[in-house]
């Protein structure tokens, strides 16, 4: 794989500074450049063509929320990493929700951060440790909306919502399949049916569909 392009996006000068430093360290990875909020960063997207955007969410004009939205919607080669101080579920659920692949916490290392591009870039999703409890712990905890399962969203049937429940539970496809009493290979036709009926790319944003609709336990 070629050296990942990467967009720094930060409102704050000495946090984006620094942030550009570290990265022009890290093997295997080149600064396109860096923006200082969301209109910017969407026009240097647009110029650059960077492989990953690496995204604070509080910005002025327009947030990182807004801008994953628009990047993901007009540039969909682009992924998008978030790396904020916040940590709050409302900032977690707008930002996969817009289509963030990564979320980290600004006390990350140049390691995590290295490990979070080469996993979007690959096609996975990377979050924060201690953003992924906090997933875990919002959708067990049921402080989440609770509408009725009566009619399930977007054709789902009953099983891929079960599914979908035990992945927001964090279980494994292997635990799935001995919870359900199916095998690991029909547990898989289930997910990338309910992926594609909700129009999913990966288990962080099941989660955060799951707690959209209550249907995460």
């Amino acid at each position: 794989m070629s050296s990942t392009r990467i967009l720094v996006v930060d409102d704050q000068t000495v946090v984006r500074e620094g942030l550009v430093l570290l990265l022009e360290l890290l093997p295997d990875i080149e600064v396109a450049g860096s923006a200082a909020d969301g209109e910017q960063a969407l026009a240097m997207v647009a110029d650059k063509r960077p492989h990953v955007v690496l995204m604070d969410l509080r910005m002025p004009r327009m947030d990182g929320v807004e801008a994953t939205r628009r990047i993901r919607a007009e540039h969909p080669g682009t992924e998008v990493v978030v790396l904020t101080t916040y940590a709050d579920d409302e900032s977690i659920f707008a930002a996969l929700r817009a289509g963030a692949r990564g979320y980290l916490t600004k006390d990350a290392g140049a390691d995590e951060i290295a490990q979070a591009v080469a996993a979007v870039r690959g096609g996975a999703a990377q979050l924060d440790p201690s953003v992924q409890r906090r997933l875990i712990e919002a959708v067990a905890t049921g402080d989440r909306p609770r509408p009725s399962r009566a009619g399930l969203p977007d054709g789902l049937t009953r099983r891929e919502a079960e599914v979908l429940v035990l992945i927001a539970q964090g279980r494994s496809n292997a635990e799935i399949a001995g919870d359900l009493f199916i095998s690991e290979a029909t547990v898989k036709t289930h997910i990338n049916n309910l992926f594609a009926k909700a129009n999913l790319r990966d288990r962080a944003q099941a989660v955060t569909y799951a707690f959209k609709h209550g249907l995460a336990g």
